[in-house]
């Protein structure tokens, strides 16, 4: 179905739409949309400003035309794919960092501010963004605030959302509205913030974001533990975040992991499970590295090794790069889709345990790594993908994990959100009741089912849409 969007032009200056086959084709998906499943957008859009935003949504909204929210297109899950085609509605010309308040630990943004961005505007003045994925130089604030983003330093910091004072948005309706407060605290009201924060642009589209910053610390030191059996690394994470170990950074590779990252990279880490570390202090880290020593000693660590200066950033080339490395491993082998799944710290190793001895069973390769440290395990199913019954086994490889981790209290995806590749596990992580709740949140803000539609869930039981 194809839309009309001709009322742009009455709306927009020339240069902020094109109905352009290259423009349409790359806001078609994101990094997360296999190319049988892009669907390209009527137009793209570029607003430059929340007004611009206001008037196309109400437009839109107006004349039944889908609008899907549109930043670095570095989701993985689908999120920014024009599943009803309609207006991509790019946000990259809205990069301003618009206030640094350093006095109040406060930056504001605009949404396609790149990350790293936020990092390079406050670190004149002692501060950081603390919650930053890793992925931060190539993902801009609004996708992280709409996909609840998080990364390696969750364990100590928390994710994104935990760091978002206030936002800006505009609803479906064209209405602009803030949610939160520039205090570190509130009760006034009902908490939208947290409402729009992960809704994945169903709900509104953010076009400002006050930043909650931290102090830089004084001391930072890195390091890597080599263990000789994934068992050992796993009950060690575990054991360390139990013990209370103040790390910022405690990321799991295991041995086939580190293998793709030699490959890539070149670098020599032993094939070996290793857990890659960070600890962040003022005082006293020389303390608190010795503490997780001890820790690890206890789960037979082969070698524990810590560095500072610039000897951090060799260390740790080779888990940076291990996404790209299990890309490009084997020609013939395609990661069927991004592993994301997450478990209470303390069923961790029994996940990484059932990854293994269910890759084994179906003579898979299944590397796994990820931020172990707040249970969060990224994996990737490798298939030859003219192997139609090894593909079968992929997928049943692939879904069996994501229902056990659910089953074991955790979360079918731990920071790349629902989109549309995680829709089918929603009901079973939070009950039927549960999701009926979140679609009638979707119909009171977005009546027309303008903004993303096809995304999180179908909007009605039976699987269809509000406006249907």
């Amino acid at each position: 179905m194809t839309h009309d969007c001709s009322f742009l032009a009455d709306l927009l200056d020339d240069d902020q739409f094109s109905l352009g086959d290259s423009h349409r084709e790359g806001h078609a998906g994101d990094w997360g949309t296999p190319d049988d499943e892009q669907v390209r957008p009527d137009v793209v859009v570029w607003p430059e400003s929340t007004d611009d935003v206001s008037a196309v949504l109400a437009a839109a909204d107006d004349r039944g035309v889908p609008v899907t929210p549109y930043a670095a297109g570095t989701s993985l899950e689908g999120n920014a794919t024009p599943a009803r085609g309609g207006i991509s509605l790019d946000v990259t010309r809205m990069d301003a960092v618009l206030d640094v308040r350093p006095a109040d630990f406060q930056v504001d943004v605009e949404p396609g501010v790149m990350g790293s961005a936020v990092d390079e505007a406050v670190a004149s003045e002692g501060l950081f963004f603390p919650p930053l994925p890793s992925s931060g130089d190539i993902s801009t604030v609004g996708g992280m605030v709409a996909n609840d983003a998080s990364g390696m330093q969750t364990v100590k910091y928390g994710e994104v959302a935990d760091w978002v004072l206030e936002l800006e948005a505009v609803l479906a309706d064209g209405s602009v509205i803030t949610a939160g407060s520039k205090a570190v605290k509130t009760s006034s009201g009902y908490n939208l913030k947290d409402l729009l924060v992960g809704s994945e642009g169903t709900l509104a589209v953010v076009t400002r974001a006050t930043l909650e910053l931290a102090g830089r610390p004084e001391q930072i030191r890195a390091g890597r533990a080599l263990f000789s059996s994934l068992d050992d690394a796993v009950a060690a994470v575990a054991d360390a975040v139990r013990s209370g170990v103040d790390v910022a950074t405690i990321e799991l590779v295991d041995a086939t992991s580190a293998r793709m990252a030699n490959a890539y990279t070149g670098s020599d880490l032993p094939d070996a499970p290793t857990v890659f570390l960070k600890f962040h202090a003022d005082h006293g880290v020389e303390e608190e590295v010795a503490f997780c020593r001890s820790v690890f000693e206890s789960h037979d660590v082969g070698r524990f090794e810590v560095v500072d200066g610039d000897e951090m950033d060799d260390l740790w080339q080779a888990r940076r790069d291990l996404a790209y490395a299990v890309q490009s491993y084997d020609p013939h082998l395609t990661p069927l889709h991004p592993g994301d799944v997450t478990v209470p710290i303390s069923k961790y190793p029994e996940l990484v345990r059932f990854v293994t001895d269910l890759a084994d069973e179906h003579d898979l390769l299944v590397p796994c790594f990820g931020h172990a440290g707040d249970g969060n395990l990224h994996f990737s199913v490798l298939v030859d993908e003219r192997d139609d019954e090894q593909v079968a086994r992929g997928e049943e490889v692939q879904d069996a994990i994501v229902r056990r981790a659910i089953e074991m209290g955790g979360t079918s995806t731990g920071e790349h959100g629902i989109g549309r590749g995680k829709r089918e596990y929603l009901v079973d992580e939070h009950g039927e009741e549960s999701v009926e709740a979140m679609r009638r949140v979707k119909r009171a803000l977005d009546p027309n089912d303008t903004l993303n539609p096809g995304k999180i869930f179908p909007e009605t039981v039976g699987g269809g849409r509000v406006g249907d």
